[in-house]
């Protein structure tokens, strides 16, 4: 029997030199790779020679079943994400179909996670050190989680003082919950709070800009903005975000 083999890849922010040479080796071995349109042009020559099955955004759940589907026929598969698989990725997706169809872990198909460089760790990495300490992170995309909920959680993180990364901050048609999210941030933090935009980490037209809670214009963010904001620690390093962890630097020599 052909067990089918399920590799569910974090394939990182899109530039493949940081694609993990585990995500890389796991795409290497696969006969057919399955996502988002979008993510699978970034892959460009390593899907030569596969069978490239490819989808639009709000098709997720078709996506998975689709790769569950191919695998638990013994093909082997990769179900790719950007960033990381099990970061507002497709790894519980896919998980779920599987749950849903009866499988379990030692069932065909074999599965695996495949991590990958998160799309906080590359905007992080963009703007110098914000998330050195404490830090939390929050989808404002309110299409599978009430306003409501994600309001609590704000809430929540900015009386907590948490440094706070913002995912899917905005959109065409999701245009007022960056703002709604400022205001909720501007009632606990200083308006100078350091906060760093980053559009397109690690991809062609890449943007890296800086600027404080009060003047953080929601008309300059899209869906491929991460955004990051300071906590009450956090100091803008001549456009570089540190949030220090308390180490005493002053004690050492230079």
């Amino acid at each position: 029997m052909i067990r089918g083999c399920l590799y569910l890849v974090g394939a990182g922010p899109g530039d493949l030199a940081h694609l993990t040479p585990a995500a890389r080796a796991a795409l290497a071995g696969s006969e057919v790779v399955v996502g988002y349109r979008r993510y699978l042009d970034l892959l460009g020559p390593l899907l030569d020679g596969k069978e490239a099955v490819s989808s639009e955004l709000t098709e997720e759940v078709a996506r998975a079943g689709r790769a569950v589907d191919l695998a638990r026929r013994g093909r082997t598969v990769a179900l790719v994400s950007s960033g990381d698989a099990g970061v507002y990725g497709m790894a519980g997706l896919a998980l779920e179909v599987l749950r849903e169809a009866g499988w379990r872990p030692g069932d065909v198909p074999d599965v695996e996670v495949v991590p990958g460089i998160t799309a906080a760790g590359a905007a992080a990495a963009l703007l110098g050190a914000p998330l050195m300490h404490d830090w939390a992170c929050v989808s404002l995309s309110d299409l599978l989680t009430p306003w409501p909920v994600i309001l609590r959680r704000l809430e929540a993180v900015a009386a907590a003082d948490f440094v706070l990364c913002l995912y899917n901050p905005r959109s065409r048609r999701r245009d007022w919950q960056l703002g709604a999210a400022r205001d909720v941030l501007l009632r606990h933090r200083a308006p100078q709070t350091p906060v760093g935009l980053v559009t397109d980490a690690y991809r062609a037209g890449q943007r890296v800009r800086t600027t404080t809670l009060a003047d953080l214009d929601p008309a300059a963010v899209d869906m491929l903005t991460t955004v990051i904001v300071g906590n009450s620690a956090t100091v803008d390093c001549g456009g570089m975000l540190v949030t220090p962890r308390g180490y005493p630097v002053g004690a050492v020599s230079p």
